[in-house]
């Protein structure tokens, strides 16, 4: 139960002091998820708090606030890390003349991943983070770059159209029989 406790929390973006003590804004949608926990660990025999506070130092609520978004762009700066490695498998396939339909699915497949991952990050991105917008910038360029390559293997695995919808024209007699 610890680890699920642990694991939720650090879903949630928590900021931890201490072993076992943390913070989380007071978000409404916060809130609900750390009620939930707290009542399935007290259902479980555990012991569980939940205390309000208020910063009431400006400096210190700008601090706490800095501590969660260089949290954040952590988490960020690791998509940011990684995401070369679908870009650069792209350009790869591309210049071995790989560009087919297979490549492109499991590249969609790892696209959606990052998209997954970049959507968590966002979640707990409560004061939006500053490595935020270059994450994003970084994921839409992977997706265009999917899109065209994409286009390059429907171009090479799709058979060129024939003209005409694929019939040939006949020449036609008109015959008349009055």
């Amino acid at each position: 139960m610890r680890v699920h406790v642990w694991r939720k929390l650090r879903s949630l973006g928590a900021l931890y002091l201490q072993q076992s003590v943390c913070l989380l804004p007071a978000r409404v949608e916060v809130v609900r998820e750390v009620r939930r926990l707290v009542d399935r660990v007290r259902h479980e025999g555990g012991q569980a708090r939940v205390l309000r506070i208020a910063l009431t130092d400006p400096q210190e609520e700008q601090a706490v606030i800095a501590e969660l978004n260089t949290a954040r762009d952590a988490e960020y700066a690791e998509v940011l890390e990684r995401l070369p490695e679908l870009r650069g498998e792209l350009a790869h396939e591309q210049a071995r003349g790989n560009v087919t339909y297979a490549e492109v699915e499991e590249s969609e497949a790892d696209l959606e991943r990052f998209r997954m991952w970049l959507a968590k990050i966002v979640a707990r991105d409560y004061f939006d983070a500053p490595g935020g917008q270059a994450a994003h910038d970084a994921v839409d360029e992977a997706a265009a770059e999917l899109a065209a390559f994409e286009e390059a293997a429907l171009r090479a695995e799709a058979p060129e159209p024939v003209p005409n919808g694929g019939r040939a024209r006949r020449a036609r007699r008109v015959v008349d029989r009055s």
